[in-house]
């Protein structure tokens, strides 16, 4: 039921209002205060709605923050003094999706644990449905405004830089709202929430943001990209060049660590992070690939940062939830001291392959690479998919938690060496489908 980042797919297959119904008298059984909200998309106010009366006849007390970004949501389960958070989201995933993902009071997804005991009663039928006179109540909130005043504290902002914001037609508004109390100029793309996301397709990639890395390089100034609920940012220099994810990681990494302190990533970064990372003496900490589980390392006191390639990132001194804003402000903050193209320059990039093949029978195409790679390679790790070291380079074999697909990312430090890598690993993929 949950893959690596909550609930997801397609509207009326997948994710109903039947669904929602049964999530929200599972959550209920044991809490008595739920902070509820969802991004733009159509389906969210059903969806919402179903979670909502499930939670209620449980007596449970509802907060409604309406249309708001997921990381709002997710630390206004702690602003509130509530016991869990859901957030109606698809995040980046395209306009027939939809999803639920659950938060709890410390500003952290539901783990594991939590999200199977959620699956396990929704399975065996547990609810602990109320009598007429002790049905929850519901009360609507904005939380924006504090969202906002959590970022200003968090950062410190004296040259405010003039930025583009592309919102991605999402509900990324609170980054607009935060960047101008900062003192920001900026322009906007896609600033009006639609859930079809008429603009660009919400995932905010190289190839979605053209529009945005043009209007930074013709204006001189740096773009900022949310996704459709805003837990990811990314960017691009004031030079028109979007930045690739692992840079992005390597550069806000490097600003929140001190020597000798850790980050936590995912087995799908790149080298270039470590060496990049190394140089100040900063270890970096691979874990499974999707925020729940770099926040789960972040929480770990010697952890002072989590990323993901993909724009999620997390100042656990903060919250432990990706948000999108807050990655804004801090990367503005980076940039009013030194242009975002100069940080860039400074990280090697390294060539790195991703791909993803369509593939219905994901558990057991991911079975057979794992014999194949177990049998042929030594150096084989399988805390998530397989990933397979060998010394000058690298490939992981991951099933998406998220969508049909298998994912493949292989490296080198030498671009040859990556290709046939990467045709190597895609060679073991193919020979798995049906």
């Amino acid at each position: 039921m949950f893959g690596t980042s909550g609930i997801r797919g397609p509207v009326g297959e997948t994710v109903t209002a039947d669904l929602a119904l049964r999530v929200g008298r599972a959550l209920g059984v044991d809490a008595g205060r739920v902070v509820v909200g969802r991004d733009p998309r159509e389906s969210g106010e059903v969806l919402v709605d179903a979670l909502a009366a499930g939670l209620r006849e449980s007596g449970t007390d509802v907060i409604d923050l309406g249309m708001a970004a997921t990381p709002t949501v997710a630390r206004a389960v702690r602003w509130e003094g509530a016991d869990a958070g859901a957030v109606i989201t698809a995040s980046h995933n395209p306009p027939p999706d939809n999803g639920i993902k659950l938060w709890q009071p410390t500003t952290q997804a539901f783990d594991a644990p939590r999200q199977e005991e959620i699956a396990r009663r929704i399975d065996d039928g547990v609810t602990d449905l109320r009598p007429w006179d002790a049905i929850g109540d519901c009360e609507r909130r904005d939380a924006t405004p504090e969202h906002v005043e959590a970022i200003l504290d968090a950062v410190d902002v004296t040259n405010p830089p003039e930025i583009v914001l592309d919102l991605g037609n999402g509900a990324g508004g609170v980054s607009a709202e935060a960047l101008s109390e900062l003192g920001c100029e900026f322009e906007t793309l896609n600033a009006q929430p639609d859930g079809s996301f008429p603009g660009r397709l919400s995932e905010p990639t190289a190839e979605h943001c053209q529009s945005l890395a043009a209007l930074a390089g013709e204006s001189g100034i740096v773009g900022i990209a949310h996704d459709g609920d805003a837990d990811r940012m990314r960017a691009a220099t004031e030079d028109g060049e979007f930045v690739a994810g692992d840079t992005l990681l390597a550069i806000l990494a490097r600003a929140a660590a001190e020597p000798g302190e850790k980050i936590a990533a995912p087995l799908n970064t790149s080298l270039a992070v470590d060496d990049y990372l190394a140089r100040d003496n900063i270890d970096v900490e691979r874990t499974r690939v999707g925020d729940v589980y770099v926040a789960e390392r972040a929480s770990n006191p010697d952890v002072v940062f989590g990323g993901e390639p993909s724009g999620a990132w997390i100042w656990p001194d903060v919250a432990l939830c990706p948000d999108g804003p807050l990655a804004a402000a801090k990367l503005v903050e980076l940039v009013a001291e030194r242009p975002l193209s100069e940080r860039v320059a400074e990280v090697e990039s390294y060539p790195l392959h991703r791909d993803s093949i369509e593939v219905e029978e994901k558990a057991a195409v991911m079975e057979h690479v794992r014999g194949r790679v177990r049998s042929t390679y030594e150096d084989v790790t399988t805390l998530d998919g397989v990933r397979v070291d060998l010394g000058d380079g690298w490939f992981l074999v991951r099933a998406s938690g998220t969508q049909p697909l298998v994912r493949i990312t292989a490296e080198a430090r030498d671009q040859d060496r990556s290709r046939v890598i990467f045709e190597e690993a895609s060679g073991i993929v193919t020979d798995a489908l049906p």
